[in-house]
């Protein structure tokens, strides 16, 4: 397990370990995703969205799960 401290703006480092796992470089976007009690921290990188790439159908089931997921989260 890798730990890291948060500063006084906010901030953390990702240890380089994980760093290198993920191929995670500089200046690379990362997305914080809530899921239950853990936040996962998601590299947005080209393979990200070459593994989103096919997931729309053309009945744009994908986009309905996601409006009924927005909806319920507002009901919070």
């Amino acid at each position: 397990m890798e730990t890291s401290v948060i500063t006084s703006k906010g901030q953390i480092v990702i240890p380089v370990k994980i760093r290198r796992k993920y191929g995670m470089k500089n200046g690379i976007k990362v997305a914080f995703i809530e899921q239950g009690d853990k936040v996962i921290i998601q590299p947005l990188d080209k393979e990200y969205f070459n593994k989103l790439a096919g997931i729309l159908d053309e009945k744009g089931k994908m986009l309905k799960s996601l409006m009924e997921d927005k909806k319920k989260e507002r009901e919070l």
